[in-house]
């Protein structure tokens, strides 16, 4: 057994500064620790595949960061682990606890993930050691994690058993809301019957001419919305997310934490956004100033072919304001992107664009470069070096 001390003091010195999860109680004397730490920066997140994303923006800022869950909520982590993390080469290190382990008894829930665990994580080619149980074994599992992410740029896990970090009671109490409630929420006024819409192509043309800077990042969200973003432009400042679907707001959220000499905007969708709902809440409590949440909702899946989604019978923007966004904008027409823009000095601005549906598919390109290569670029633009 060790202190949770033990473990997070050598980690420090391998740059480990930022940690995002879920709780486990395996871990409550690890996450304690690293809360009552005033020089370390704790996120709780919604589920894990959010702190997986969060990691991977602080990663992509040049930054060490740490995702922790218990192993029931790997599953939660598989889309940004496989399709983020895997994709784009964005090294991270996890700590992942053992419930369910062969040689202890445990609840039913966790008997399948038990057995699967090491499986779960060969598959997604994560490797993965024990949890050091002694502290002189501590930097050793420490370099073999650095040797491994240098050499590769992706993931390495260590696996906590049960009784591995002796007990410490969290000293700092109190939520890490930042908000009550948004300083202003302008809704959707009625569109006019003879209002003419604004398409997606027109709502990024806006957004590119507002946002032409060097200390600008925009990060597009999976399907037509990157595709289109890099049709009109393809910048330095730009990456596409492919697959992870619902994680943009969340990388571009570990990115802005690291990098608050930024701008970081994230175009989203309503199919993303309504798929990671939660992502709304973290952001609002922890949010830089930084940060830009637009949200464009043409009201259907329209890279998969057209199907509806649900967002019609909600208002992203109201769910963004009760959350705690400290501005929030809804609107038609293209001036929400510029309420938006103005709105983010107050703390994490969210906007609600209502598009209309409808591309033009044969004239929509995808992305030559690979994401390696859009990662690589990104961070070379912003001063940022792979760690």
């Amino acid at each position: 057994m060790i202190q949770a001390s033990d473990f997070i003091d050598r980690a420090r010195a391998y740059g480990y500064g930022f940690y995002a999860g879920v709780p486990c109680s395996f871990l409550t004397p690890f996450i304690n620790t690293v809360i009552d730490d005033a020089e370390l920066q704790y996120v709780s997140a919604a589920n894990e595949g959010d702190a997986v994303a969060l990691a991977a923006g602080q990663a992509l800022a040049g930054k060490r960061a740490i995702a922790m869950m218990q192993n029931s909520g790997l599953g939660n982590a598989v889309s940004p682990l496989t399709s983020l993390n895997w994709v784009f080469r964005l090294p991270i290190l996890l700590i992942v606890t053992w419930r369910g382990a062969a040689e202890v008894a445990d609840e039913p829930q966790h008997e399948l993930m038990g057995q699967i665990t090491p499986n779960m994580l060969d598959a997604m080619q994560i490797p993965w050691e024990i949890f050091p149980e002694d502290a002189d074994a501590i930097d050793a599992a420490l370099a073999r994690a650095e040797a491994h992410m240098k050499d590769t740029g992706r993931p390495y896990a260590l696996v906590m058993k049960k009784g591995t970090v002796a007990s410490a009671p969290l000293k700092t109490t109190g939520a890490p809301s930042q908000s009550r409630g948004a300083i202003t929420f302008r809704p959707a006024p009625r569109k006019a019957p003879h209002m003419p819409g604004v398409t997606r192509r027109q709502a990024l043309e806006h957004l590119l001419d507002a946002s032409h800077d060097d200390n600008t990042v925009l990060i597009a969200s999976t399907g037509f919305a990157g595709r289109e973003l890099y049709g009109l432009a393809d910048r330095p400042g730009h990456l596409y997310m492919v697959g992870s679907m619902g994680c943009a707001p969340l990388l571009a959220m570990g990115l802005a934490l690291a990098r608050p000499d930024l701008r970081v905007i994230c175009i989203d969708g309503d199919g993303a956004a309504l798929m990671r709902l939660g992502a709304m809440a973290t952001l609002a409590a922890y949010g830089p100033t930084n940060m830009v949440h637009l949200l464009l909702d043409n009201g259907m899946h329209e890279s998969t072919g057209g199907q509806a989604t649900v967002s019609a019978g909600l208002s992203f923007a109201a769910i963004a304001a009760g959350a705690g966004y400290r501005t929030t904008f809804e609107g038609y027409e293209r001036s929400v992107i510029d309420q938006a823009l103005a709105g983010s000095s107050r703390g994490p601005a969210f906007g609600h664009l209502h598009i209309e549906p409808g591309i033009d598919k044969d004239g929509l390109p995808r992305p030559t470069q690979t994401p390696v290569e859009v990662r690589d670029r990104l961070m070379t633009h912003i001063g940022a070096v792979l760690l």
